[in-house]
């Protein structure tokens, strides 16, 4: 995979992209990780990527011509934008999801647009953006830590990337429940027991006990989930 970014603030996203899962992905899958400043596509001695928006009001809006600019500088590179997802983190975007990060970790090429102060020209949007995403109803100063955490969602479930694989896939949200609870040493840790079952080395009761656990803490704590959770099943049994 080949995923790009063009933020006109790069170091907000340098080093997280460089440590920890995203740092061992790079080694251990083809992961092509591009980090571009959108400030080296003005054409400017200022260097602007930003203007006040057309019929006035607050804030200034990014401009089209560093997006343009970085684009197609981007795919004379890497070939045809069609294979490409390119990605806008935005409120007016669907809401992203484990299953949207499934989704895109079977991708080939992803680009994120990372926005910033009020908009970004809407013309950069109808031309280039293939998905517009949301990572829930709230406003943050910008589109990068969005990105972020939308990349580090979809790396971790390529294949490779994670050493236990199965780790990720009994992950909250996979099936539309929520994890269960873990344990490890000690056993009794001030006063605080390590449930029985655990100890027991009677793997049916403790797959069973996990169930028990993700089925009561997703009905407690997510009805909303659990409430998916229960209709597919029911496609699943109309379907077999």
């Amino acid at each position: 995979m080949r995923i790009d970014v063009i933020t006109a603030f790069p170091r907000i996203l340098r080093e997280p992209l460089n440590e920890s899962i995203l740092k061992q992905a790079r080694k251990r899958v083809e992961l092509d990780l591009r980090l571009w400043d959108l400030r080296d596509f003005t054409t400017d001695k200022h260097r602007t990527v930003d203007d006040v928006p057309y019929g006035g009001g607050p804030g200034m809006v990014l401009k089209p011509e560093p997006f343009f600019e970085a684009l197609d500088y981007i795919f004379r590179q890497s070939g045809d934008r069609r294979s490409a997802r390119i990605i806008f983190p935005t409120p007016q975007g669907r809401m992203f999801d484990q299953q949207v990060a499934q989704e895109l970790a079977g991708e080939s090429h992803l680009v994120f647009l990372c926005g910033h102060y009020k908009a970004v020209d809407q013309r950069v949007i109808d031309y280039w953006v293939t998905d517009e995403i949301s990572i829930g109803d709230f406003i943050l100063t910008g589109g990068e830590i969005p990105s972020l955490l939308m990349i580090d969602a979809i790396v971790r479930l390529i294949p490779g990337v994670i050493s236990d694989i199965e780790s990720a896939r009994t992950d909250s949200f996979q099936d539309f429940l929520l994890d269960c609870p873990y344990y490890t040493r000690p056993e009794v840790y001030r006063g605080m027991r390590v449930p029985e079952v655990l100890l027991s080395g009677n793997h049916q009761k403790i797959a069973r006990w996990r169930m028990e656990q993700r089925l009561e803490r997703t009905r407690a704590r997510r009805p909303d989930l659990y409430e998916k959770f229960l209709n597919s099943r029911k496609g699943k049994q109309k379907s077999g």
